[in-house]
């Protein structure tokens, strides 16, 4: 892959592994990039602004005004860049791009800029574990930037964790994919359903599961990244999106997934089914709030529509993908669900594999077609939503 005539503004931050973009300047270079740097006061104690002047072969941007007062024009540079990348992050920078605090160059061209932002974070590990680090992460992802996780390995501070930031040939390597991928899917339609439903008890209560939204709401991110057009339906979910070619739906119920649904199939070239839809629901619904007055409570079941199913009888041209959620006889109830409704292609999650399944970060999956079958490793939700979208790209 080449980075040929693209141009990339590389934002610096103020950490220890500063001193490794002098060798991603001369590897972007090396791929055909132009490479303009801009870095923050405390990048410059890291690296020399000199050094990367003279291996990018362009001026280095550290204020609004160079030495000459001359100003810096940061809305001309932002929208100069066909991709923003900021490396390494620190947390207090992630924590700005977060919060919307500008009150630096970097931060200026950053909320400035109309092009793909690609974060890779550095830190200590227990920093990077940190809970407002994590929130923080998870907004900038809602925000449609790629986030590119930091590595296990020894820190400067002489631990032993995650926190590492990127090699610069991994980075090198998600920026190459990141221009290759962004018109796989140009001209496509998805439709993608993510997170639980509820089906109400009484006004009060309600029959739900844990699914948390993020595979759906990961899979939409990379779809859209990837140029596709997306409808994403959502039950109730804590997950947020934002990108210029995802339509968000919001739903609570199976019926009202159901509607939504097939407000759109027909016109979809691509449908992935996440969702984890309550298969029955109460057949009276309370109008008051039940009263505690029994010492049980008997609640008549009646069976929701099969969304999946009905979508399988009614394909025509779509590429249709639904997801197995399992606790016994994974393969075989997979395999068996793939063919009984119809599906191009099911994703197997099973909960006996640690760190799969709901209110998880990660996820392990097992691709099945009526052709073949492919296993992957546990990784984050984000990494798996691009290995679903890969196989997907490799069937249209």
């Amino acid at each position: 892959m080449s980075l040929q005539g693209k141009k990339i503004i590389l934002g610096i931050t103020g950490g220890i592994a500063a001193y490794k973009m002098n060798f991603l300047v001369r590897d972007l270079l090396k791929s055909g990039a132009e490479v303009k740097i801009v870095m923050t006061k405390s990048a410059t104690d890291f690296v020399s602004a000199l050094t990367l002047s003279t291996l990018s072969k362009n001026k280095v941007y550290t204020n609004f005004y160079d030495e000459n007062k001359t100003w810096n024009n940061h809305v001309e540079l932002a929208l100069w860049a066909d991709l923003m990348l900021i490396a390494p992050c620190t947390a207090n920078t992630l924590a700005k791009i977060s919060s919307g605090i500008c009150d630096n160059f970097l931060m200026a061209v950053y909320m400035s800029a109309k092009c793909p932002v690609v974060i890779a974070p550095a830190m200590d590990l227990d920093m990077y574990a940190h809970p407002t680090v994590i929130r923080n992460l998870q907004t900038a992802e809602s925000f449609g930037h790629q986030i590119i996780p930091a590595e296990f390995g020894e820190l400067a501070s002489g631990l032993v964790g995650q926190g590492r930031l990127a090699e610069p040939s991994t980075i090198l390597s998600v920026l190459e994919k990141q221009f290759s991928d962004a018109e796989s899917f140009s001209g496509k339609k998805f439709l993608i359903t993510a997170g639980p439903t509820y089906e109400n008890i009484d006004p009060v209560r309600f029959i739900g599961n844990h699914s948390s939204g993020k595979m759906g709401f990961d899979l939409a991110k990379e779809a859209a990244r990837r140029g596709a057009e997306v409808i994403l339906i959502s039950g109730p979910s804590a997950e947020k999106i934002a990108a210029k070619n995802i339509t968000l739906l919001h739903v609570t119920s199976a019926q009202e997934m159901f509607d939504e649904v097939f407000q759109y199939y027909e016109i979809v070239d691509v449908a992935i089914m996440s969702a984890a839809v309550a298969d029955y629901a109460p057949k009276v619904k309370a109008t008051e709030k039940i009263k505690k007055n029994e010492s049980e409570l008997t609640i008549e079941l009646i069976k929701n529509k099969d969304i999946l199913g009905t979508m399988g009888e009614k394909k025509s041209k779509q590429f249709l993908v639904g997801f197995a959620l399992e606790t016994q006889n994974e393969e075989q109830n997979a395999k068996e669900k793939l063919i009984r409704k119809n599906l191009d292609m099911i994703v197997l999650n099973s909960l006996r594999d640690e760190g799969a399944g709901f209110a998880n970060t990660t996820n392990k999956i097992k691709i099945f077609t009526p052709a073949e079958e492919r296993s992957f490793s546990l990784k984050s939700k984000e990494a798996v939503a691009k290995d679903i979208l890969d196989f997907i790209e490799e069937k249209l």
